[in-house]
């Protein structure tokens, strides 16, 4: 998380790289049909990706409502969003952290935390709050 709300937006863009990046790929290796993901190459591995993402996504919530400090959003508008985006990103980083637990991590069990509501609304939760509070055209990011 950052310190400095005046990198928050920055730091939000980095976390939604890793999540977006990793959920495109958990997509591809959904459709593969693969039982385990031991021998994938280190830049193909599911294990890379799910890691990236549970990263990006501790204390996420509180980058969020950096973002929305940083625009000057008022607290009593936005609170409640962004409890409910904190919780998101907890409970995604929860199911991820499940998978990552697997010993071996097959197309089906991705396809299902793809499907999960959990991962979904957290996508949702990012593309409001990448709207909502991203610098406009000649503000400092």
């Amino acid at each position: 998380m950052t310190n400095d709300s005046t990198d928050a937006y920055a730091d939000f863009e980095r976390r939604v790289d890793s999540i977006e990046g990793g959920y495109e790929f958990l997509l591809a290796y959904a459709a593969q049909g693969r039982h385990t993901d031991r021998g994938a190459a280190p830049e193909r591995n599911v294990r890379n990706y799910l890691e990236r993402m549970e990263k990006a996504l501790d204390g996420f919530g509180a980058v969020a409502a950096a973002c929305a400090a940083q625009r000057h959003a008022p607290a009593a508008d936005c609170a409640a969003f962004l409890d409910a985006v904190a919780r998101d990103a907890e409970v995604a980083q929860g199911a991820i952290r499940l998978v990552l637990a697997q010993a071996d991590i097959s197309s089906q069990l991705v396809d299902n935390l793809n499907a999960s509501i959990h991962l979904r609304a957290l996508l949702t939760d990012v593309f409001i709050v990448d709207e909502a509070f991203k610098p406009r055209s000649g503000e400092r990011s």
